[in-house]
Formats: C-alpha cells, sequence, structure tokens
C-alpha cells in the first residue's frame, strides 16, 4: 500500500496554530457566536442599545469574544483606551439640558428660507407627499428606519475595529470624530434650532410625520421600533442645525475614502447619500442641517490633519535637538555631517535644513549605550567606507581574521605585524 507523501502526513498532524494574537480561528468563532446570542437576547428581552455608553460596553464585550485567547490584562487596556471616549459621550448626552429649556426658542425659519431657495419647496414636505402612504408600508419604509438606527451604531463598531486592528488608525479617527460632536454640540448650545417635524407641529409648514422607526413594525421589530422611539423623547429636540446624523456617515466614508482602494469610493458614498435621503423623508432634519454638517465634517479633518502635522513636526525637532551627533563621522571622501542650527537638523557640508519629517525618521536607535547615526545626507558613503571598528556595535574582527578594509587616510597607522621585505 502507497503511503501519502511525509509532507502530506505532517500537515494532517500538525494541530491548529493560533493567530498572533493568541486566538485561534475556533476560540474567536466559538467567542462571537456567544456574544452573538448574548446581544441577540438583549434586544428581545431589553430592546436595542442607542445609548452610546452602553453601546461602548457592547463593543468591549465584543472584542473580548474576538480576542478571547488574549490575557485578560489586553481587555483592559479596551477601558483605558475608551474612557475619555466615555465621559465625553456622557457629557454630549447631559448636553440636552443645556441647551434645551422650557423658555428655549428655536431657529427654524432660517432652514425653511434656504431650503426653499434652494429647491423651490421644503424636501421633507414633498418627499412625503410622493412616497408616503399613513395605511400602506413600503419597502423604503423598512430601509430608512435601518438606515436611521445606524447611527447609533455605525461610529462605535468602526471605532472597535480600527482599536482591534490598527490603533494608530484608531487615534486618527477618534480625534476626528470627537472634533466634529463637540463642535455639534457647542452649537446647539448656542443656536439651538428646530427640526422640520417640529415645524409642521407648530403649522410653520405642511403637515409632516416622524417616519423614522415606522418601518420596525412591518417586519415584526416592535421592541426595536418602541426602543427607538424612546431613544428619540430622550433626544434632544433642538438639535438640528448642523445634522449629526449625516456628519457622523460622512466621518466615517471620508475617512475611508483616503485609505482604501478607488473603486471603495461609491460605495461609500452610497452610506451617507442613504442617510441624507433618510433623514429629510423621515422629517428628522433640513438639507440645510446636512449641507452645515458636511461644512463641520470637512472642517474638522483640516484642523486635526494640520494639527497631526504640527505635532509631528514638534515631535521631529525635539528629536533631532537630542539626539547625540557625532562630529568626528564624515564621508571618507570629506564628505558632510549632519548637524543642527537651532533646534533644526542641517546638512554640515552645505548648511542647507533637512526636513523635519524626514529627520525623525531618518534615526535609527540602536540598544542603549550604542551609537546613534542618522541615516540620510551621506549615510550611504559612510556605510560604504566604514571599517570595522565602525560598524554598528563598535565590534573588532576575531582574532586571526583578516580585513580587506582599507585605511582611511594615506599614512594612517595599520595594527598587525610589520611587512617583510
Amino acid at each position: 500500500m502507497t503511503q501519502p507523501p511525509i509532507s502530506a502526513r505532517a500537515d494532517a498532524a500538525r494541530p491548529e496554530t493560533p493567530k498572533p494574537d493568541g486566538t485561534s480561528r475556533r476560540r474567536r468563532i466559538i467567542g462571537l457566536t456567544v456574544v452573538g446570542l448574548l446581544f441577540v437576547g438583549w434586544c428581545v428581552t431589553v430592546g436595542l442599545p442607542t445609548d452610546p455608553v452602553l453601546a461602548s460596553i457592547w463593543l468591549w464585550v465584543l472584542t473580548i469574544g474576538w480576542n478571547n485567547g488574549r490575557h485578560w490584562t489586553h481587555h483592559l487596556r479596551f477601558l483605558r483606551d475608551w474612557l475619555p471616549v466615555l465621559v465625553f459621550l456622557v457629557l454630549y448626552s447631559y448636553s440636552r439640558g443645556w441647551a434645551y429649556t422650557s423658555t428655549t426658542v428655536p431657529h427654524v425659519y432660517e432652514m425653511l428660507t434656504i431650503d426653499r431657495a434652494l429647491f423651490g419647496v421644503i424636501p421633507t414636505v414633498w418627499l412625503q407627499q410622493h412616497l408616503y402612504d399613513p395605511n400602506h408600508i413600503y419597502p423604503w419604509d423598512v430601509g430608512v428606519s435601518f438606515v436611521y438606527f445606524s447611527h447609533f451604531l455605525t461610529v462605535y463598531i468602526v471605532a472597535a475595529v480600527l482599536w482591534l486592528r490598527n490603533r494608530a488608525a484608531w487615534g486618527a479617527f477618534m480625534r476626528r470624530w470627537m472634533l466634529l460632536t463637540f463642535a455639534g454640540v457647542s452649537t446647539y448650545i448656542l443656536w439651538p434650532a428646530a427640526p422640520p417635524w417640529w415645524a409642521a407641529k407648530y403649522g410653520l409648514i405642511e403637515p409632516v410625520a416622524r417616519l423614522s422607526s415606522r418601518g420596525f413594525n412591518a417586519i415584526g421589530l416592535h421592541g426595536a421600533g418602541n426602543m427607538l422611539n424612546h431613544a428619540q423623547l430622550g433626544a434632544n429636540p433642538v438639535a438640528a442645525m448642523p445634522s449629526l446624523h449625516f456628519a457622523f456617515s460622512l466621518c466615517v466614508a471620508g475617512f475611508f475614502m483616503t485609505r482604501l482602494r478607488k473603486r471603495w469610493i461609491p460605495l461609500l458614498a452610497l452610506y451617507p447619500l442613504a442617510m441624507a435621503f433618510t433623514l429629510s423623508y423621515c422629517g428628522e432634519h433640513h438639507v440645510t442641517d446636512m449641507i452645515v454638517g458636511a461644512l463641520y465634517v470637512l472642517a474638522s479633518f483640516v484642523l486635526v490633519s494640520v494639527g497631526e502635522r504640527l505635532w509631528r513636526r514638534r515631535r521631529a525637532r525635539r528629536a533631532a535637538a537630542t539626539a547625540p551627533i557625532d562630529a568626528a563621522r564624515l564621508d571618507p571622501a570629506g564628505g558632510a555631517s549632519v548637524g543642527s542650527v537651532d533646534g533644526v537638523p542641517t546638512d554640515g557640508a552645505s548648511g542647507a535644513a533637512v526636513d523635519p519629517d524626514q529627520a525623525v525618521e531618518a534615526i535609527d536607535v540602536g540598544p542603549v549605550g550604542s551609537r546613534v547615526e542618522p541615516i540620510g545626507v551621506g549615510s550611504a558613503e559612510r556605510r560604504d567606507g566604514e571599517t570595522a571598528a565602525q560598524r554598528p556595535g563598535g565590534t573588532e574582527p576575531a582574532a586571526g581574521a583578516t580585513s580587506t578594509a582599507e585605511p582611511e587616510a594615506a599614512g594612517a597607522p595599520v595594527s598587525g605585524p610589520p611587512a617583510r621585505g
């Protein structure tokens, strides 16, 4: 009887190796299954987690299920990194009391005027006159309910996935999102504005129904609809300008448009477009609110990008100013050394300034006590001409070994026995 190849037998007997994060595929599937069953049970008995803090807790549970093979201290890092976010979300939930009181008179005529100037009609009124039937639920009624509800989860799910895969990208995303949210909440407090359903309630426009939770009833998710209605009752009724619903969807899409291939851009653009239709059709926001929300997204991305660049340059200058520079390590052919003037790295031969963003990447920090060699100006020539004693670590050739390196200059003393005539 023929035996299978040895390599095939070895592969068949090889056990499943865990992932680099310490969680095997089997453990990951089991962990996600358990978390999924717990989440479904919660939604059926309690309702959908629309509260931001509760949603963040569920995301923590999801990360535990994903990396259930990691040590428990790893899971505590989630709380450490997300604690400022949770504090920020708690303050965000209290903003309703700061922005809306019994004496608040919200702005609404300004948005109605701009919408009429742009479209000739109020978009919410026109859409409901053509698409809404109080006696029948259409497929788009179900779709808009899911799109509207995604606002409460999408940002946090994206943030959790980024935290698991790339903490630096997670930090970049959260900085933009937190600045955007802070600017929106500040506007609600300083300039409260009312949505279309509020304007219709007080007779400022034609009758408008609030449709955001209507589609859930058509597919039997009465608990989800009730949970969403409860969340809307506790929401800020004068938080129309800017539309953070639209701004958050655009923030997610815009963040990945610069990080994914171009073929994904049309798919990413569908989410904010679907959110814009949902908000207008359901009477939640004016088109003007969404335009201002888009401007807030653009401003937050620009400001954070500028701040990140300034921070990198500052770190580069500090690293260049504190890094030890060996002035004796010159190009063997009389080349340049790297120095600094007023903390700015320069080319020692020409005196030209070196880009700090490149300088911070150019510093190769070795073990403690080792020499630090700037890689950049003249580095290739120095490596070609360095002797064994100048190699990293300063190691000398072993006893009896033959060195082919030439002296650095004519007449320089060379160690070893005298040449025989």
